[in-house]
């Protein structure tokens, strides 16, 4: 897990509706997150387009092939984590991503049975690039 300020703070990456300017920013608000930058996943992600009322993007890392994927990074209070991603509903969740510099953040992924009957947008480069 990498922490900052004094193992208060982890980074949290989001690729989706979380992210600014997306209906559910203000849960990031909400759990006291600051924005710090946009970046890029490693090029080892495939991003579907869930059917889910909202549609809902997926992050599912592959074994092989995969694209960099756009997405935000943020800065969250551990005391506020737990509540955060106890709201999160299957088959989305939290685990390890991996950015473009080899880092690896906390951040948003998707189970991989999700991909059947969702639509591949991952040559869109990011949820901010497809049409909702």
């Amino acid at each position: 897990m990498l922490l900052n300020n004094k193992n208060t703070t982890l980074l949290v990456a989001v690729c989706g509706l979380h992210m600014r300017g997306f209906p559910l920013e203000k849960q990031m608000i909400e759990y006291h997150a600051e924005f710090l930058r946009e970046d890029n996943t490693a090029a080892k992600y495939k991003l579907y387009k869930l059917p889910t009322v909202p549609a809902k993007p997926g992050l599912i890392k592959q074994t092989v092939g995969g694209n960099m994927i756009r997405l935000e990074i943020w800065e969250m209070p551990l005391a506020e984590f737990g509540a955060f991603t106890a709201g999160i509903p299957a088959p989305l969740g939290i685990s390890k991503v991996e950015l473009e510099n080899g880092e690896e953040v906390s951040g948003f992924i998707c189970e991989g049975y999700a991909a059947q009957g969702a639509e591949d947008i991952t040559s869109s480069g990011g949820w901010r690039n497809i049409s909702q």
